[in-house]
């Protein structure tokens, strides 16, 4: 009985199967076809054929069939009842898909692919009219989403209603799914909460106390606000309100002007922390050069590109040696040499100051009962850092890597970290930077729990401008991505037979020009980013570059978005860090933009020329930075005068 029950069932089975095999002719009742959420004319487009059973469920079937699309036969593969294929649509198209007796058709009206650059050109164009980033990537988005619904074949009422509803249901969680983007989020936000407390708790305030006992005239006071401004790397907003705030009172006694301490101290804010390896700013950097590679397919790390920019980033670098050659020669010129010899002559007085703002200072204060500790500061920036190096190596480990003798230290430094899990190093790191700053609060009864929460909640609030640029700005990106707006320009800059030696500059012209009308670095990022990394790759690849050469224009072009961000936002008098400059020195804003402009342009131009152009042609950087020098030590001899002792 046993027996005959088991070969019943063994017969059973095959029965079933043998039937299910010899029925695919009509197990599928009916095919859906569905397409891209954008099509775009000229580009390949995905096409999914879904069977579906005569109960309306995916058909469960995986063979070969013979399908007639628009009069032409192929077979295609089902596989769990779903076929896929690409097609171009270069015009409208009614597509009519034949399977086997089984009919489906579909109007298709491809979107023309010049109209991939509308939507961030109308996010730049706004940004640049009404001079404010959010509303700007926003209209950007919605201006995108519409045309994707208009030439879907809804109307213009119902599209105007969808494209607002796509921003947030489709292309801002798409932004969120990604493990990478949550985890720059959890990063800013651990970084400006260990900003935060550490700055309440005293242990800034006793570093820039240090510092500043080492200023005894004009020459060493400027070289201690500069110190300070790298010393602060990490935040440029920490660093413009701190700095300012507590060299102010030792330059006013070395009678070193208002417009120069401005100067210095926005010269060391957005210029330093753009560059260095631990910074609020480092997140959104990395993630902006991640979608890029990720959409290219490239096997390379972000950490990796963003390490192999730096040597390409003249404005930030160049700047900084700037400061340095007019504080050793004692020269200026233009305004701030106006400015300077009048410091000198009468002294330093207030200026008439701007009052907005000032609850960022306030915020900054230390209370009188809190006596400052070096150690409050320097313990959790050490743990950022070294846990985040910690981290990279941890992640990035290969043992075959460190045993392998034909590379060098530097190479296996650089492959260790290429490899690395650079998200998770930077939240260990910072995570672990902030625990330390709240233990070292709470263990010497600094803040005490409740201001120890309450600085930590305030330092999450202060990136949140920040958390919502990028959110907005990866939404924009994943947008333009399945517009294919990469490819259009591409196509564009061959068209016009631009070299992608030029790319460079190109970029940081546009970057710069964008960031000085809307007065924000990161919503430039967050813009230019997305469209010009890929162009890079896509018309390096078509000019016939080799992999490595274009990799290496790739990086100089991270590096120029960065710098034309950063100039642009130098020059701003709508910079947020150009307008907390003037306060936290108590400069008068138009008297700081006019006095800073011509030094900015100067290090632009001459970076441009001498720096971002023949490199892009192939000179090595490292030959390059000396003249860089050379030049800018021979413009401030001949150009700048000295300042003291002034005769009259």
């Amino acid at each position: 009985m046993f027996k005959l029950k088991n070969i019943l069932v063994l017969f059973a089975v095959l029965v079933f199967s043998t039937a299910n095999l010899f029925s695919e002719n009509y197990i599928i009742k009916s095919i859906d076809i569905q397409t891209d959420f954008a099509i775009v004319e000229g580009i390949n487009s995905k096409i999914s054929l879904v069977a579906k059973d005569s109960l309306g469920n995916i058909a469960d079937i995986n063979c070969v069939r013979e399908i007639k699309l628009n009069n032409k036969v192929f077979n295609i593969v089902f596989v769990d009842g779903i076929a896929e294929f690409e097609y171009i649509f270069n015009e409208k198209t009614d597509l009519n898909i034949q399977c086997e007796g089984i009919e489906a058709s579909k109007t298709i009206k491809p979107i023309p692919l010049w109209m991939s650059i509308i939507p961030p050109l109308i996010a730049i164009l706004f940004a640049l009219i009404f001079k404010e980033v959010f509303s700007a990537l926003f209209i950007g988005l919605f201006s995108g989403t519409f045309i994707i619904w208009i030439y879907s074949g809804t109307n213009v009422i119902l599209s105007i209603f969808k494209a607002i509803l796509t921003i947030p249901d489709t292309y801002v969680l798409r932004a969120l799914f990604k493990t990478e983007h949550l985890s720059i989020i959890i990063f800013s936000m651990l970084i400006g909460a260990t900003v935060q407390i550490i700055t309440k708790n005293g242990g800034m305030k006793a570093v820039i106390n240090i510092l500043s006992r080492r200023a005894n005239n004009p020459r060493s006071g400027q070289f201690v606000t500069w110190l300070l401004g790298l010393v602060i790397f990490f935040d440029d907003y920490a660093n413009t309100l701190v700095v300012g705030n507590t060299m102010r009172p030792v330059t006013d006694k070395l009678k070193i002007s208002r417009e120069k301490l401005a100067y210095i101290v926005d010269s060391t804010a957005a210029p330093v922390a753009s560059i260095a390896f631990v910074t609020t700013w480092i997140g959104a950097e990395l993630s902006y050069i991640q979608n890029s590679i990720t959409q290219l397919g490239l096997n390379e790390s972000a950490y990796n590109i963003f390490f192999s920019s730096l040597k390409y980033s003249f404005y930030p670098i160049l700047t900084l040696i700037f400061i340095l050659i007019l504080i050793y020669a004692g020269r200026d010129y233009g305004p701030m040499l106006t400015a300077e010899r009048r410091a000198r002559e009468k002294g330093v007085t207030a200026a008439d100051m701007e009052q907005k703002l000032q609850t960022d200072l306030k915020e900054m204060e230390v209370s009188d009962h809190i006596k400052p500790n070096i150690y409050n500061a320097i313990i959790p920036i050490a743990i950022i850092i070294f846990g985040t190096i910690a981290g990279l190596f941890y992640t990035g480990w290969n043992p075959a890597v460190w045993e392998n003798k034909s590379i060098g230290f530097i190479t296996k430094i650089s492959e260790t970290i290429g490899a690395s899990d650079s998200y998770k190093a930077l939240i260990w790191g910072s995570l672990g930077g902030l625990i330390s700053a709240m233990f070292l609060s709470l263990s010497k009864k600094k803040l005490g729990l409740q201001n120890t929460m309450d600085s930590m909640i305030n330092g999450f609030k202060a990136m949140l401008s920040a958390i919502v640029i990028l959110i907005l700005a990866w939404s924009l990106a994943a947008l333009i991505s399945d517009l294919h707006t990469a490819e259009f320009i591409t196509s564009a800059i061959q068209s016009a037979n631009m070299s992608p030696y030029l790319l460079p500059v190109l970029s940081f012209v546009i970057s710069a020009l964008m960031s000085f009308s809307t007065g924000t670095s990161w919503g430039t990022m967050a813009i230019m980013y997305p469209l010009v990394l890929p162009a890079t790759w896509f018309l390096c690849q078509e000019t016939g570059m080799d992999y490595n050469a274009s990799l290496m224009l790739f990086s100089h072009v991270v590096s120029t978005v960065i710098a034309g961000s950063v100039f642009g936002d130098h020059c701003s008098p709508i910079s947020d860090t150009t307008i907390l400059s003037s306060l936290a020195s108590s400069c008068n804003h138009i008297q700081h933009v006019r006095t800073q402009l011509p030094y900015a342009l100067t290090v632009a131009v001459v970076g441009l020329v001498f720096g971002t152009l023949p490199v892009a042609y192939g000179l090595s950087p490292w030959i390059a930075y000396p003249i860089l020098i050379g030049v800018c030590f021979l413009i401030i001899r001949f150009f700048g005068k000295k300042v003291e002792p002034v005769k009259q």
